[in-house]
């Protein structure tokens, strides 16, 4: 009976996840393709990877970085790089001869090498930046996102990276969709794609916080000197867990582009980093389920729910004051203070999806033994 208890909040989690997923889809062949709607659940999805990789590092393992908008670079212009079309190349890259890559590889592929690549960026980074401590690694990580950002609009990697221009015509999520002979849409699947690629991401990040490493990266954050002498090797793990982050930052960093349908360095800014690292503590230090559901509520402020504060709004001959273009930031900053005021540790604190009401079960256990 126990044991039936104890898997009830998995099987709850999974049903929700799969309804979740069902409406994507409904929804994807109701409404209008041009709806806001599917705006904010393709960037929502990106975002909610980025930031669960993020609290890989910060809410899981204790390691403060700030180097995500770099990451995230890296795997966009990997993708882009290799997945533009041969013949469509000239036209990217027409100030450079038609660049230096003639060859395309499977979107699946790219994507892998994405995260591959920021991964080991990570590596090399992480030799001698995971020797520091809290706001000190903090610096040294944003200051590798600065650097990556510049060296990747430098005109003389111009034939790799398309120096300042743009990157473009590459697959997006609209080429997901089913189309009949004559080229019209018979299923949209550009919204439920970048829903399966992050749920996988996220599900593979989940089991690793719940396997052996998992606990060594919680030991790690919980106290250093005793997960060292317990026999934890404490650069390792650091290193194993700063590469995983990247790893999936670069997925997401590819999942932005296809978003996007365009890739220019200079979009991958500190601010981009900050308003991930404000998902995370919006969501919750320590919490997956969180860092997923502030995203999509940070998207939706943002992007949808909040817009009609930047136009001027009349009530008869009567001028709305203070609707204004930039307003909508204002009201959003009021918003995110009184989340932070009165949910301290964000909407989740460390606390799951599946963990969900069965704290109580767990004092009962602990009473009965």
């Amino acid at each position: 009976m126990k044991s039936k208890q104890s898997k009830r909040p998995f099987i709850i989690t999974w049903v929700v996840v799969a309804v979740i997923y069902l409406a994507v889809f409904i929804a994807e062949q109701k409404l209008p393709a041009t709806s806001m709607l599917f705006t904010v659940l393709k960037k929502g999805a990106t975002y909610a990877l980025v930031a669960v990789s993020m609290n890989l590092l910060n809410g899981f393992t204790g390691i403060f970085s700030l180097g995500q908008a770099g990451f995230m670079l890296v795997g966009a212009y990997v993708y882009g790089i290799f997945t533009i079309p041969v013949e469509l190349r000239a036209q990217v890259y027409q100030y450079y001869d038609g660049g230096l890559v003639q060859f395309t590889v499977p979107v699946v592929l790219a994507m892998i090498m994405a995260g591959l690549a920021a991964a080991f960026f990570a590596f090399l980074i992480g030799l001698p930046v995971l020797r520091l401590k809290s706001d000190y690694l903090a610096i040294a990580t944003l200051g590798f996102a600065e650097i990556v950002r510049a060296i990747f609009q430098w005109n003389n990697l111009g034939p790799l990276t398309n120096g300042s221009n743009m990157l473009r015509l590459f697959p997006n999520f609209n080429d997901f969709n089913l189309r009949d002979a004559d080229g019209n849409v018979t299923v949209y699947l550009s919204t439920l794609i970048p829903f399966i690629i992050s749920g996988v991401c996220i599900f593979l990040i989940v089991l690793l916080i719940r396997s052996n490493y998992g606990r060594a990266f919680k030991a790690i954050r919980d106290d250093e000197v005793a997960a060292e002498a317990m026999g934890i090797n404490l650069a390792h793990h650091k290193q194993l867990a700063f590469c995983i982050s990247s790893f999936f930052a670069g997925v997401g960093g590819a999942m932005l582009a296809m978003y996007q349908t365009t890739v220019q360095a200079k979009s991958f800014t500190t601010a981009m980093t900050y308003e991930i690292l404000l998902i995370v503590v919006i969501g919750g230090i320590g919490s997956v389920t969180g860092s997923v559901i502030s995203s999509f509520l940070f998207v939706a402020c943002s992007e949808w729910w909040l817009r009609f504060l930047d136009e001027k709004q009349m009530i008869g001959d009567f001028e709305v004051p203070f609707l204004r273009n930039g307003f909508r930031l204002v009201v959003f900053s009021v918003i995110i203070m009184i989340v932070v005021l009165f949910f301290r540790r964000g909407i989740m604190g460390d606390k799951e999806l599946w963990d969900l009401g069965s704290g109580a079960k767990k004092q009962e256990r602990r009473a009965a033994k």
